[in-house]
C-alpha cells in the first residue's frame, strides 16, 4: 500500500507532462500535415531575408561613413535585427496555435467526446499548451543558426544568445497561455483569435508607446528630484515598467550587458552621488511573465471546469 501511494504522484506527474494524450494527439496531427513544415519554411525564409537586408544596409552605411566595414557593428546589428524579427514573428505565431485549441474542439463537435474521457481539466489545458510550445520551441531552435552568423563578425557574446532565447521563450509561453484562456472563454475560434491578437498587439506595439511616454515623464522628473529615496523609487518603477515589454527588456538587457558586463545586479550612481544596486530587466521580466502564465493557466482550467458544469 505504501509503495503504491508513493508512486502515484510520480505517475501522475509523468502522465500530465510526458504521457499526456492531448500532447501526442496535437503533435501528431500538426506534424503529419504540410502546414507545420510550410510555417517553418516561411518563418526561416523571412528571417533569412531580413538578415540579408540588415547585413547589406549596415555594411553599406559603415563603408560610406568610415571607408571600411565595422565588422563588430555589423555583428551586433545583425544579431539585434534577427532577434527583433524573431520576436515579432513568435509573438503572432505562438497565439495562432492556441487561440482555437478549445474553441475549435467545440466547433468540430469533438469537445464533448474529449471530456467523456478521464482526463482532468488541468491535463487538457496543459496538453494544449505543451503541444503548442513544443512547436514554438522548434521554431526558436531552428533560428539559432541565423543568430550565430553574428559570431563570424564578432561583437556578440554567447550570453546575449542565451538571454535572448530566454526572453523569446517567456514571450511565447505567455502569449500561448493567453490564447488558451481566450479560447476557453469563446465559443468561436474567430472571436478567440481576435481577442488574443488584440492582446498580443497591445503588448507588442501599444505598450511600448505607453512605456515610452512614462519613461519620458519619469526621465524629465529626475532633474527636479532632490530626495535620493524618491529617485530610487522612480528608478525601480521605471525598471519594472520597462520589464513588462519583451522588446524593451531585450534592448535594455543588452545595453546593461555591454555597458556593465553583468547579467544580474549592477551599480547605478544617483544624481546626488549615492550608489544603488539595480537588477537587470530580464530577471523581473521572467518572473512577471511566469506569474502571468500561471494566472492565465489557472483561469483557463477554471473556465474549462465551468463549461463542464
Amino acid at each position: 500500500m505504501t509503495a503504491e501511494l508513493s508512486t502515484r504522484p510520480r505517475g501522475s506527474l509523468r502522465r500530465h507532462l510526458f504521457d499526456n494524450p492531448v500532447v501526442l494527439k496535437e503533435l501528431r496531427g500538426r506534424m503529419r500535415g504540410a502546414r507545420a513544415f510550410v510555417v517553418l519554411t516561411i518563418y526561416l525564409a523571412l528571417l533569412g531575408a531580413f538578415a540579408s537586408l540588415i547585413y547589406v544596409a549596415v555594411s553599406e552605411s559603415s563603408t560610406r561613413t568610415s571607408g571600411q566595414a565595422n565588422v563588430g557593428e555589423i555583428g551586433r546589428t545583425l544579431f539585434g535585427g534577427i532577434v527583433a524579427i524573431e520576436m515579432l514573428l513568435v509573438s503572432f505565431i505562438a497565439p495562432a496555435f492556441t487561440a482555437g485549441s478549445i474553441s475549435g474542439e467545440r466547433e468540430h463537435q469533438t469537445y464533448d467526446l474529449l471530456r467523456t474521457t478521464l482526463l482532468p481539466s488541468r491535463a487538457l489545458v496543459l496538453g494544449k499548451l505543451l503541444s503548442s510550445m513544443a512547436y514554438v520551441f522548434l521554431l526558436l531552435l531552428a533560428a539559432i543558426p541565423l543568430q550565430s552568423i553574428a559570431f563570424f563578425f564578432g561583437g556578440v557574446a554567447e550570453t546575449e544568445v542565451i538571454l535572448s532565447f530566454v526572453i523569446l521563450v517567456m514571450t511565447a509561453l505567455l502569449f500561448s497561455t493567453i490564447g488558451i484562456y481566450f479560447s476557453s472563454r469563446s465559443r468561436r475560434s474567430l472571436s478567440a483569435s481576435v481577442l488574443t491578437y488584440a492582446f498580443a498587439t497591445f503588448i507588442t506595439f501599444g505598450l511600448p508607446i505607453i512605456l515610452g511616454s512614462i519613461a519620458l515623464v519619469l526621465g524629465m522628473s529626475f532633474s527636479s528630484i532632490q530626495s535620493p529615496q524618491a529617485e530610487v523609487i522612480l528608478l525601480y518603477a521605471l525598471g519594472f515598467v520597462l520589464s513588462t515589454n519583451p522588446a524593451a527588456t531585450a534592448l535594455l538587457t543588452q545595453y546593461i550587458l555591454l555597458d556593465q558586463r553583468t547579467i544580474g545586479t549592477f551599480s547605478y550612481t544617483l544624481s546626488g552621488g549615492q550608489t544603488v544596486t539595480l537588477i537587470s530587466p530580464w530577471i523581473p521580466f521572467t518572473i512577471l511573465y511566469l506569474v502571468l502564465t500561471v494566472v492565465f493557466f489557472i483561469l483557463s482550467v477554471r473556465r474549462v471546469q465551468a463549461i463542464e458544469e
